[in-house]
């Protein structure tokens, strides 16, 4: 499954990323913050979600507005 990084710029296309790829990177780390952009599905979040507790993290997902519009947020997903 891929998912959509946040944009670091409103006018720049989100970059793909490989659900298993971020899992690699969790099990380095440990412990790690990603954020992403509002062209996900929320379903695609939740199946993000699921995928990070079936490999043991606990996770904290919520949806970050960074402006008043209904469309100015993102997703971000905290790892432990």
């Amino acid at each position: 499954m891929e998912v959509l990084l946040a944009r670091k710029e409103l006018n720049e296309k989100p970059k793909k990323v490989q659900v298993s790829k971020l899992i690699d990177e969790l099990k380095e780390s440990g412990e790690k913050i990603f954020y992403f952009d509002k062209e996900n599905s929320h379903k695609d979040m939740m199946a993000l979600v699921d995928a990070f507790e079936a490999e043991g993290f606990n996770v904290y997902f919520r949806e970050i507005r960074y402006g008043l519009a209904d469309d100015e947020y993102m997703y971000e997903v905290h790892s432990l």
